[in-house]
Formats: C-alpha cells, structure tokens, sequence
C-alpha cells in the first residue's frame, strides 16, 4: 500500500477525532456560558448551541477535508511522521482559532447583556415646570 494514502487515512482519523472532541467539549461547557448571555433562557441557549456545534463541524471538517491533498511524496516513516506533523498542527491551529473566535463573540455578548442589566433607570422626576408662554 501507498505510504501516502496511509497518510491520509491517519490524518483523516486523528483531525476528525479531535475535531468531535473539541466540539463536544465546547458544546457541554459552553452551553453554561451561553444560557447567561441569553439571560438564562435554556431553550433559546440549546438551540444556539447546537446551531454553533453544527457550523464548528462544517468549517472545521471542511478545512480538513480541503487540506488533505499532499504534495509531498512520502516513501518512508520518517516522511509520513513529518507530514502528518504539520497537516496535523495546521488543524489544531484552526481548531484553536475557531475556538477563540467563538469565545470572543460570545465574550462580547455576555458583556453587553451585563451593561444592560446593570442600567439603572432614570431618576424619578421631583418637580415640574410650566410649559412656555403659559
């Protein structure tokens, strides 16, 4: 068998498999984060979560699927480690700037529902004025 298609296939297993695994483990710690930033509404906060997890697995699975072609001829362990290495990386790169990227916006969400919870309302009036000419 061609090294090279061995490649893709332990590429194809690992990069899947980390990416279910980090969905999972967004998707069961975020949904937490997420019902504040929806004032603790579970349902809406359940939807927007798998909504996430659904748009993590297509970019994600996509970009790996998109990177898997190699230029690289590999004709021996030490080449199919060093292309695995970096084909490898590059996802866990991506799977991480994913994550960031969803931490930031739901970051700032949860901020501006804090601000505006935290408003206080105007101050009773205590006296009235006439209107003019009167």
């Amino acid at each position: 068998m061609d090294l090279t298609v061995v490649a893709y296939v332990i590429y194809l297993l690992i990069s899947i498999g980390l990416t279910v695994w980090v969905a999972r483990t967004l998707s069961r710690n975020g949904r937490i984060f997420i019902a504040d930033v929806l004032n603790g509404n579970e349902k809406l906060a359940d939807a927007v979560n798998h909504l996430l997890v659904v748009g993590f697995y297509l970019v994600n699975i996509g970009f790996v699927t998109l990177y898997l072609r190699s230029d690289v001829g590999i004709d021996s362990a030490r080449q199919l480690f060093e292309a695995l290495s970096v084909k490898v990386g590059v996802v866990l790169l991506v799977l991480g700037v994913m994550h960031l990227g969803n931490v930031w916006v739901l970051n700032k969400m949860r901020r501006r529902g804090i601000m505006e919870r935290q408003q206080t309302p105007p101050v009773a009036p205590t006296a009235w004025t006439a209107p003019a000419g009167a």
